[in-house]
């Protein structure tokens, strides 16, 4: 009788990415630097498409010496307003008289000065286009009224001198904008961590591609011839 053979497989099957490996070769060393910069362009995208728009307004206040008192001196007092206009004080004032959240006042006003002029810029941020007018021009007549109690005593007056009006178009970045500033930072991150990667060590190999024989069995061959020189 004749035995069933059994033939067993010769080797374990192997996953997807080994045979991928197999038929085009290892990765190369720089493979984490064009994968992060793909996940980056994907997560700026897909924030740009869930984020909401974000508009921007913003009005002037202007400071006006009083008679007599020195024209260099209103610069100086705009650089001082400058700094209190996202106080406690004048976003207090505002929250009363438009009756904004104070939180949404902090979260939405932002101030600056100009070195050449005695101006000042409030600049209001909000979802829609009204509700950031209506944040900046809450701000600019609060901080004018907040000046104009000291003004006998500083000799300089505020005024509003430009509302601010609903802006058309949003400041958020756009959707390609944001596609490459993901896209750049995760390029970044993968630049990094190819930085911090260790680097694997081949063995050298000399040429010819042969490999030297261990050290303690060139000397065992050459004992044997030895010992039979010995004995005849």
């Amino acid at each position: 009788m004749h035995g069933t053979v059994n033939h067993a497989p010769t080797g374990r099957p192997r996953g997807a990415l080994r045979r991928l490996r197999d038929r085009f070769g290892p990765l190369p060393r720089w493979w984490p630097v064009p994968l992060c910069a793909l996940l980056g362009a994907a997560g700026g995208a897909v924030y740009q498409a869930v984020e909401p728009p974000r508009y921007a307004a913003t009005g002037y206040v202007a400071v006006v010496p009083g008679k007599g008192a020195d024209p260099a001196a209103a610069l100086g007092f705009a650089q001082a307003y400058g700094r209190i206009a996202t106080s406690g004080a004048v976003l207090a004032d505002a929250h009363r008289d438009s009756g904004l959240p104070l939180g949404t006042l902090r979260g939405g006003i932002r101030a600056a000065t100009s070195p050449d002029a005695p101006m000042i810029e409030i600049t209001g941020t909000a979802r829609t286009p009204a509700g950031s007018a209506g944040l900046a021009n809450a701000v600019t007549r609060s901080l004018a009224r907040t000046g104009n109690r000291t003004a006998a005593r500083t000799g300089a007056h505020l005024l509003v001198f430009a509302r601010a009006s609903a802006p058309d178009d949003p400041v958020s970045p756009s959707a390609p904008l944001a596609t490459a500033v993901g896209g750049a930072a995760g390029g970044l991150l993968g630049g990094l961590v190819l930085l911090v990667r260790p680097r694997q060590r081949r063995p050298a190999v000399r040429a010819g591609g042969s490999v030297p024989a261990p050290a303690h069995a060139t000397v065992e061959a050459g004992a044997v011839p030895a010992a039979e020189d010995a004995v005849r």
